[in-house]
């Protein structure tokens, strides 16, 4: 994949003392200033210090991508819905009757549709990107999720989608999902990463009752006991349990954060993206801002885990990209007040800073 730079720290010290020095007591904005300590980080990567010192820092031409996929685990009934409603999803999508059409629509997100290897093949006109795995992954429970040749395609096809097909003047990527069973397979992966026992990381997905719960607990212990030995690294994890979803969302992080974009990590889906991303290239973490704590038990332990603070807590459980794509205003606001504000010397306010 390449490899992924640690973010150069050389203007830290700048863009602090630039955030502390605004017309406000310290810390007054509270995490919006981390916010935009990390975006201005991330954007000013590769810039000289007279290029840093005149720049103005903002959010270009922000894409998000749906990636879709079905999931062998589906068949077991594991989810309100069947297989069959991640492909109408899908068409929804690109006829731009979802949640996540809508405020994209509103914030001015480009959005992008994937088929990653669904059960009904959208038709040509939907516009919906190809870059199809199959039509379903396998059940995990009795054998791996797909193929070695399926996990480096699909990690290759999120790679390319970001490096030829996505603007290379965009500095902000988003990502979300759609696949019926995709909380049972996200389950399991954090499971076999964290080593947390499923009764911890297993929820109730699409809103499932207790007897359809506990099958998921069952299903995904039995998995965990299937492959044991042969969850050794990341890229076993995501082969024996993953999405294809799930896998070229992995390979589009890792291509955003190589190529420095700014990540807007949404929900349980997602965030597991991110982790195996981490687990794969440690560097990817320094590029990421979680936009949200969903619905899902087991998303606020992953949060934990990676020691992330969401912007948001609405209860959202919905996945497609929508927690991220409503932080959109936040990051600008972040950027703006960077941008705007006056310090106090421009200002000619008394510095409540040193006094």
């Amino acid at each position: 994949m390449g490899e992924v730079r640690k973010l150069d720290l050389e203007f830290a010290a700048q863009i602090q003392q630039r955030i502390d020095l605004k017309t406000k007591p310290l810390g007054a904005l509270g995490d919006l200033e981390v916010l935009a300590k990390q975006l201005v980080l991330i954007f000013s990567q590769g810039l000289s210090l007279a290029q840093f010192e005149c720049a103005r820092f903002t959010i270009t031409q922000p894409q998000l991508v749906v990636f879709a996929g079905d999931h062998g685990i589906a068949a077991h009934g594991v989810s309100i819905a069947p297989s069959e409603v991640t492909g109408q999803m899908v068409a929804n999508f690109a006829n731009g009757g979802a949640a996540i059409n809508v405020f994209c629509r509103q914030f001015d997100w480009q959005l992008s549709v994937v088929d990653c290897g669904i059960l009904t093949t959208p038709e040509p006109e939907l516009g919906v990107i190809s870059q199809r795995l199959g039509t379903s992954t396998s059940c995990f429970t009795t054998s791996a999720a797909m193929s070695h040749q399926q996990l480096e395609q699909g990690l290759a096809y999120g790679k390319q989608l970001v490096e030829n097909k996505l603007n290379r003047n965009s500095n902000l990527l988003a990502f979300g999902e759609m696949g019926i069973g995709n909380t049972s397979s996200a389950a399991a992966i954090f499971s076999a990463l964290s080593g947390l026992a499923p009764e911890q990381t297993v929820g109730r997905g699409t809103g499932v009752d207790d007897d359809v719960q506990a099958k998921k607990l069952r299903l995904i212990t039995q998995a965990l006991q299937f492959h044991g030995e042969h969850l050794s690294t990341a890229r076993d994890v995501l082969r024996c349990l993953g999405g294809f979803e799930i896998c070229q969302m992995v390979g589009a992080m890792l291509a955003g954060a190589r190529l420095q974009k700014a990540i807007l990590v949404d929900g349980f889906i997602a965030t597991v993206a991110a982790m195996l991303a981490i687990e794969m290239e440690p560097n990817c973490r320094d590029y990421m801002i979680f936009a949200h704590n969903s619905g899902e038990q087991g998303h606020s332990k992953m949060l934990a885990y990676l020691q992330a603070k969401p912007l948001l807590n609405l209860e959202l459980r919905l996945g497609e990209g929508t927690g991220a794509a409503l932080c959109l205003p936040i990051l600008q606001s972040a950027l703006a007040f960077y941008n705007d504000m006056a310090s106090f010397s421009q200002a000619q306010v008394n510095d409540v800073v040193s006094v």
